[in-house]
């Protein structure tokens, strides 16, 4: 059956232009893009725009919240289930597709794409891979350990060392399902005992996976908040640096360079912040350190915009609530990134950087029927999330707001 949009406009995420189109769709593509189109069924869109299904990529979809006392008290089984939970919220928001930076696992992937639960489709980390006393050591002063993700069967630890560790260890994400590799080439924020001004793992490591992981058609994301460690991550040829807190001049230059996609996730140190203001048990050092970064975020942000690294956008919730994702792009938009490029980092732009560009992040002829419905301007980003309307992945409607049902044609 063949359903047009009629009588709204199309954000072209190529041409990063608003403008008056009807979209048709068949078997889950787009078919068509133009003017007076006919079909089988029509959705009035007119005063609405229609968006190609956003991307997070930068989201960790099995966590729901950061406060780690609640997280020590919570049965390992009954995350699962609020994890259906974030990806429907998730999906509500217009996010489509997500990219998950350490927590889910091959279960979650294939009851998504079983049918069995609903959620944006999902590429995959498994867990990330931190040396021992870096950002993903989960070991307390007490001895004991705290993990925001626990192990389990197909869940694996990623505190590993050296390049013969390092070597099996991706080895072993890969046959747990992971889509992508994920480490910390750096310290970070909410681990409370390290500094993300200081670089984790040496060069040759970080080399090993990238390696490792090219040999089975993986690309390397970095978890990447010092200057050093950023620059170590480039070099070694991770596909994209996230957060890039400390960037200078001449890791800028590099990712130039080397088309090293930066995932800025601007929300996620104003979401440690808030938490801790909602009540959220969150060690001081943490707390601390979110209120020290916050500048040196904005600036490299800024800095890396104006100089022309491909930004997408990316979260790192639950750190600010599943569902709230568009938050992101009023933020990139408050720090100097044109409204239409927003959006392209959250369609295109990110499309590309998954490797999925061929098949999403635009509404052209060909793609996945992957669509959200927009009422009001959608350059206004600091409130496009509360005008999400309705949500189509792969043709089928998947979440419905204000919008009235389609009609026959």
């Amino acid at each position: 059956m063949r359903t047009v949009f009629s009588g709204g406009q199309v954000f072209d995420a190529r041409g990063r232009t608003v403008a008056e189109a009807d979209v048709a769709i068949e078997d889950g593509r787009i078919v068509d893009v133009g003017h007076h189109l006919d079909g089988d069924r029509s959705v009035d869109a007119t005063g609405r725009t229609l968006l190609p299904g956003l991307f997070d990529c930068h989201v960790h979809i099995a966590a729901r919240h950061i406060d780690v006392w609640r997280l020590l008290q919570t049965p390992l089984s009954y995350r699962f289930f609020e994890t259906a939970r974030s990806l429907q919220e998730t999906l509500r928001a217009g996010i489509t597709t997500i990219r998950d930076a350490g927590g889910a696992d091959l279960g979650m992937k294939r009851a998504l794409e079983d049918g069995l639960i609903s959620g944006p489709r999902l590429q995959i980390s498994v867990v990330m891979l931190s040396q021992t006393g870096g950002h993903g050591d989960p070991w307390l002063p007490s001895g004991a350990e705290a993990p925001l993700i626990p192990t389990y069967p197909g869940m694996p630890s990623g505190v590993v060392d050296g390049p013969a560790e390092i070597r099996r260890k991706v080895r072993e994400l890969i046959r747990d399902g992971a889509d992508v590799i994920k480490v910390a080439s750096s310290g970070g924020v909410l681990s409370s005992g390290d500094d993300p001004r200081h670089p984790q793992f040496r060069p040759d490591e970080l080399e090993v996976m990238v390696t490792e992981a090219a040999a089975a058609g993986r690309w390397v994301m970095a978890h990447a908040q010092s200057t050093i460690g950023i620059k170590n991550a480039v070099r070694a040829g991770v596909r994209s640096i996230e957060h890039g807190i400390y960037l200078d001049d001449e890791a800028i230059d590099l990712m130039l360079h080397r088309g090293t996609f930066l995932v800025p996730t601007l929300v996620a140190v104003q979401g440690v912040i808030d938490a801790a203001a909602a009540g959220a048990q969150i060690p001081e050092p943490s707390l601390r350190k979110a209120r020290e970064v916050k500048e040196a975020h904005s600036d490299s942000f800024r800095r890396a915009l104006a100089a022309g690294v491909r930004i997408a956008m990316g979260t790192d919730s639950p750190i600010t609530p599943h569902g709230r994702n568009l938050r992101e792009l009023a933020l990139m938009a408050e720090q100097g990134m044109a409204a239409p490029e927003a959006l392209a980092a959250a369609t295109q732009t990110a499309a590309e950087l998954l490797g999925l560009q061929d098949e999403l992040g635009s509404i052209e002829a060909g793609k996945r029927a992957d669509l959200v419905l927009v009422s009001g301007d959608p350059l206004q980003l600091a409130t496009l999330g509360e005008h999400v309307e309705a949500v189509w992945k792969d043709g089928v409607e998947v979440s419905r707001g204000r919008l009235a049902s389609p009609s026959a044609a």
